[in-house]
């Protein structure tokens, strides 16, 4: 969008699960003449969560008001909030599939998350889910040049201490 006086916004839907919710979403910001950039929804044990950015003609006020009566019934929450232009966290490095699987147990994301944040890597998208006692993670991160060797260590010894099979790997052309 050219519009100069356009806003970036940031829209999160949350809620019980239900048919149509994303249709709602797009046709009401559509509506307003919004234009959605980068988007990601999931359905979590029932649960809808959903979070867009969009370039919107109108405010973020504006925007929650032509949104609110999805949220009419008091099962949705949503909210809207400016987000500005892209501020890139980009570390210069390149992109790595990290997966983790094993039994759960408490603080896998946070140890292996930790090892990669103390690395320099940044992840940019992260999925987990519990199947049974199977615990599985999978994680986007980007990661500076020369850290992927020390980091596969240290992994390693993470892995090692919560009993869990780690695998970090370059991205194929399939991520974006």
């Amino acid at each position: 969008m050219g519009n100069s006086s356009a806003v970036e916004l940031a829209v999160t839907v949350i809620g019980p699960d239900r048919t149509g919710i994303v249709a709602d979403v797009a046709e009401a910001l559509a509506k307003l003449g919004a234009n959605l950039t980068d988007s990601t929804m999931t359905r979590l044990r029932g649960h809808f969560a959903m979070t867009l950015i969009c370039t919107a003609p109108a405010p973020a006020e504006q925007v929650e008001a032509a949104l609110r009566h999805l949220s009419a019934d008091g099962q949705l929450l949503v909210t809207v909030r400016d987000v500005g232009p892209d501020e890139s966290t980009a570390n210069g490095g390149l992109p790595y599939l990290l997966s983790v699987h094993g039994a759960d147990r408490l603080g896998i994301v946070a140890a292996v998350t930790r090892v990669v944040s103390d690395a320099g890597g940044n992840v940019t998208d992260l999925s987990t889910r519990l199947v049974g006692p199977l615990y599985l993670l999978v994680a986007e991160v980007d990661l500076p040049v020369g850290v992927p060797g020390p980091l596969t260590e240290r992994l390693a010894q993470v892995a090692d201490e919560l009993g869990v099979e780690v695998n970090l790997r370059p991205a194929g052309a399939d991520v974006l």
